[in-house]
């Protein structure tokens, strides 16, 4: 496939991600709010937004590449807030005139799926299982820090034999304050102690450091299921704070569900 711009969106539970790729080069990318509801007009202001920061972007301005091979030719879209994927993939199919690959059935992932019921696996899971096998190959462990804290696991062959979902990090520490009058929601970075000297320094180590407990643990579990030990991978927005904490976390990846969504638009467009 020659070199040209598409665009990749990641629509999570609380953040939409735009990145704009150019042959195998994430050149920008944004994050904006993900609403309970959207309209195809609203969806296409955001673009229009995006498309309109491009001129202010460093890296963008670095390359020699024409306002016309910037423009998208395509799209794929990850979602898992099913109410507004259908403004997203009418505003996408106006911005770059054809229709986006949707991640779901039909989509060729490159990866044997050992669900009992695909169609129950979220996309964004798709979408960087797919990125990190890419780039780190088999067998593996990707752990995706965001709202929730998602475990893929692929073994030996390469086949994505199932996984884990749990609270994410965030999500704990709120929950926390909201079951609690007197608990407040805290910075979540890695604490100094263990013990804590505050109900602030308490909190911060009972959330991060019971997320690496619960992270290490749970892979040290996997493993001694699959008989033998994997590379674990972390992503998301909290995926560096627990790394630095973690016994079992070889890399963190930015932008890994981006990158999963590039690879899985060459695996997939048509020219």
């Amino acid at each position: 496939m020659n070199a040209t711009s598409m665009l990749a969106v990641n629509i999570g539970n609380a953040v939409t991600k735009i990145g704009l790729y150019y042959s195998d080069t994430l050149l920008a990318k944004w994050t904006v709010t993900t609403p309970e509801t959207i309209t195809t007009s609203e969806v296409q202001t955001i673009l229009m937004n995006f498309e309109a920061s491009l001129k202010y972007n460093k890296e963008v301005s670095k390359l020699s590449i024409s306002p016309k091979d910037l423009s998208p030719k395509g799209s794929i879209i990850a979602s898992v807030a099913p109410p507004i994927t259908k403004a997203w993939v009418s505003a996408l199919t106006l911005v770059c005139n054809r229709k986006p690959l949707v991640v779901g059935p039909g989509l060729k992932t490159g990866i044997k799926l050992g669900y009992s019921d695909p169609s129950e696996l979220g996309a964004d899971r798709i979408a960087e299982m797919v990125g990190a096998r890419n780039l780190f190959g088999a067998p593996l462990i990707v752990v995706n820090l965001e709202t929730t804290t998602t475990f893929e696991v692929i073994n030996d062959k390469g086949e994505f034999v199932g996984g884990i979902i749990a609270p994410g990090l965030e999500t704990s520490a709120k929950e926390l304050a909201n079951a609690a009058a007197k608990i407040p929601v805290v910075e979540l970075k890695a604490p100094t102690k263990v013990i804590g000297k505050s109900t602030r320094e308490a909190v911060q180590a009972g959330v991060v450091l019971g997320e690496v407990a619960r992270i290490d643990g749970l892979v040290s579990y996997i493993w001694q299921e699959l008989g033998y030990e994997t590379k674990v991978v972390a992503a998301g927005a909290d995926a560096k704070v627990i790394k630095v904490l973690s016994h079992t976390i070889n890399e963190t990846v930015d932008n890994l569900a981006l990158f999963g969504l590039s690879v899985l638009y060459k695996r997939n467009a048509k020219n």
